[in-house]
């Protein structure tokens, strides 16, 4: 519709920059928002549910690199969306795995009888990996560059060096530095501070 994403970013944050440049891409942008209202409703119709995990599997890995890549806070619930996705792809494994490029062995997993242990299973697996993206996603950075300023600043009060941590909110917020000159800067302030 020509309406620009709304994430409430800057134009000064790392993925704000990103996200600038796609809107001017004019009909890229478009296209990219179409493809994801199609897949999502092929994600909700049972017959097309598959066709439309495979699809979204490429965009959804793409947002989390994209989340990592500029320390985003969404990072979280990226990653919780491609194990969502793989676990969509994963139940349909039986039908996807002619395509893949392993070695088949002919045996069915419709042979063996059902058993009650897979969804106990199932279920703890998934609340370990959310438990695993949370922690390591907890830990990953020493500094991120927040949604706005005052998230960024915010954060100073438990780092090592606020100082340090407020003059790179600062380089990314009101200058619009890339965030590899900000991280270089914070860097060397704490090494000098040390």
């Amino acid at each position: 519709m020509g309406e620009r994403f709304a994430s409430g970013l800057s134009v000064n944050h790392p993925l704000g920059h990103y996200l600038e440049a796609l809107y001017h891409t004019e009909s890229y942008y478009t296209f990219i928002g179409i493809s994801q209202l199609v897949i999502a409703l092929l994600l909700l119709m049972p017959r097309t549910a598959l066709l439309g995990a495979l699809m979204y599997f490429p965009i959804i890995l793409n947002i989390c690199i994209l989340a990592y890549a500029v320390r985003f806070e969404g990072t979280r619930i990226t990653t919780l969306m491609v194990l969502a996705n793989l676990y969509l792809l994963c139940w349909d494994y039986d039908r996807i795995k002619y395509i893949l490029p392993v070695k088949q062995d002919g045996y069915s997993a419709r042979e063996k009888p059902l058993s009650n242990k897979f969804p106990l299973l199932f279920f703890g697996c998934v609340f370990a990996m959310i438990a695993v993206v949370i922690v390591i996603n907890q830990f990953l950075y020493d500094i991120r560059p927040g949604n706005s300023l005052i998230e960024c600043t915010n954060g100073c009060a438990g780092n090592s060096n606020p100082k340090a941590c407020e003059e790179f909110c600062d380089c990314i917020h009101n200058r619009g530095k890339p965030l590899h000159e900000c991280l270089i800067d914070y860097k060397k302030a704490n090494r000098t501070n040390q």
